[in-house]
C-alpha cells in the first residue's frame, strides 16, 4: 500500500521551473512537495546554457515575464549560494549587413518602450566590447540586462531553499481527482500517494503527458537542441554573443533544423556554443549536420575558436508550444490543476517569473504581472501546426 502524504501542493517536476514553483509556494506559505521521475534538473534543465535574456524578446508578454524575472534573479542571486554562478554578464547581438542592423535597430526600440535597455553599437566599437570577435560586421546592440546562471545548481539551491520534501526518482502515474467535482486531489507514484489540493504540472518537455493524466489537452511538444563545449580557455569571449538571426530562430515555429551561433565563455573556462532547433519527435541520435553548423557558425562569429578544440556535445528537447507562450497558471478544466510549462528554450530565464505567478494563483493573491496570455485554457493555435509524428504518447 502506497504511503500518504499531505502537503498544500504537489509540484511534478525538478527542473528550475519546478523549483522557482516550490521556492515562491513555500514562500507563501504553503508546505509543498515535488516529485521528479528522474532526478534534480534530470531533464531539459540539465542540457541548458542558462541563459536570462532580455535581448532576444521582442515587445509583447514575455518579455514582460522576462523583465520580472531578470528583477528576481537579481534578488535571487544575493540570498542563493555562489554555486549558481549568476553572471549579470550582458548581451551582444551583431549585424552582418546594414539590412540586418535596421531590423536590430526597429526591434530594440520596441523593446526600450516595453523597459529594455538597448545599446546601439557602431562597428569600430564592437572590438571594444569583445576584442576577438570577426571584423566586417555591421554594429550591433549591447543588452545589460541579459545575465547567466548555472542551470542545474540553479534549481537545486532553488529546492533547497524552499524546504520542500523531494521524491526523486518516482513517476506520477496518476494525477488523483474527486469523482464528484472532478478537482484533484493528490498524485500518485508507486511508492506513495501525495494527497494535496493543488498539483503544479511543471514537467517540461512531458507536460503534455502529464496534463493527459489529469483528462485534458495541452500541446506541449519537444524542440532539440545541440550544445558545443570547448576545451577550457582563457575568457575571451566576454558577453552571450550571438547574430541576429537567432532571434528570427527564437519565433521561428518550423520543424527544420535552424541554428545561428550563440557563444559565450564561462567561469570555468569552456566556451559554451549553441544553438540548434529542430523538430525531431524525442529522437535522441546525434546530428553531425547540426554540430558541424554550429562550429561553422562560431568560427565566423570569433575566428580565434577555429582551432579550439570540442570537448564534448549535449543535447536536450525545449519544450514547445504552436503559440511559443509559456501555459502559466490554473487549468479552468480541471479544479486544483495547474501549469507552468512550454518555455521553450526560455524557461530558464523564466523561471522566477513563473513561479511568483504559480504561487499568486495558489494563495489567491494579486498577481505581479498581468496572467492571462500564459491562461492554459487558450486557443494555441490551429491543429496543423502541431505535426502528427510529434504527438506524444
Amino acid at each position: 500500500m502506497p504511503k500518504r502524504h499531505s502537503p498544500d501542493v504537489v509540484i511534478i517536476g525538478a527542473g528550475v521551473v519546478g523549483a522557482a514553483c516550490a521556492y515562491y509556494a513555500a514562500r507563501s506559505g504553503l508546505t509543498v512537495a515535488v516529485v521528479d521521475r528522474g532526478p534534480v534538473a534530470g531533464g531539459t534543465t540539465g542540457a541548458g546554457e542558462g541563459n536570462l535574456l532580455v535581448s532576444d524578446k521582442e515587445a509583447g508578454p514575455e518579455l514582460d515575464l522576462a523583465l520580472l524575472s531578470t528583477r528576481l534573479w537579481r534578488e535571487l542571486s544575493a540570498t542563493l549560494p555562489p554555486e549558481t554562478e549568476y553572471e549579470p554578464k550582458g548581451g551582444l547581438v551583431v549585424a552582418p549587413d546594414e539590412p540586418a542592423l535596421r531590423a536590430l535597430r526597429a526591434f530594440a526600440e520596441g523593446q526600450r518602450a516595453a523597459g529594455v535597455t538597448a545599446t546601439e553599437i557602431p562597428a569600430d566599437r564592437l572590438a571594444d566590447l569583445e576584442p576577438h570577435l570577426a571584423p566586417g560586421l555591421a554594429g550591433g546592440f549591447h543588452y545589460p540586462q541579459d545575465a547567466q546562471v548555472q542551470p542545474a545548481q540553479a534549481a537545486a539551491r532553488l529546492l533547497a531553499a524552499s524546504g520542500a520534501a523531494l521524491h526523486l526518482g518516482e513517476e506520477v502515474t496518476a494525477i488523483l481527482r474527486d469523482p464528484a467535482s472532478g478537482a484533484v486531489r493528490g498524485v500518485r507514484t508507486a511508492r506513495r500517494e501525495l494527497l494535496a489540493p493543488a498539483v503544479v504540472n511543471a514537467a517540461g518537455t512531458w507536460g503534455g503527458e502529464v496534463a493527459r493524466l489529469a483528462g485534458v489537452a495541452l500541446p506541449v511538444l519537444p524542440r532539440r537542441g545541440f550544445v558545443l563545449v570547448t576545451e577550457p580557455l582563457p575568457r575571451i569571449v566576454r558577453h552571450k554573443v550571438y547574430a541576429a538571426d537567432y532571434i528570427a530562430d527564437v519565433a521561428s515555429g518550423s520543424a527544420a533544423l535552424q541554428s545561428s551561433a550563440v557563444v559565450e565563455g564561462t567561469p570555468g573556462g569552456p566556451v559554451l556554443i549553441g544553438a540548434t532547433r529542430e523538430r525531431v519527435g524525442f529522437d535522441r541520435s546525434l546530428s553531425t549536420e547540426a554540430l558541424r553548423r554550429l562550429a561553422a557558425q562560431a568560427a565566423a562569429l570569433f575566428p580565434v575558436l577555429a582551432d579550439v578544440q570540442v570537448l564534448r556535445a549535449y543535447h536536450g528537447f525545449r519544450p514547445y508550444l504552436p503559440d511559443h507562450l509559456p501555459a502559466i497558471g490554473a487549468d479552468p478544466r480541471v479544479p486544483g490543476l495547474h501549469h507552468a510549462c512550454g518555455h521553450e528554450g526560455a524557461g530558464i530565464g523564466l523561471a522566477p517569473a513563473t513561479g511568483a505567478l504559480v504561487a499568486a494563483a495558489l494563495t489567491g493573491t494579486a498577481p505581479p504581472l498581468d496572467p492571462a496570455p500564459f491562461r492554459p485554457g487558450r486557443d494555441f493555435g490551429p491543429a496543423d501546426t502541431v505535426p502528427p509524428q510529434e504527438q506524444q504518447s
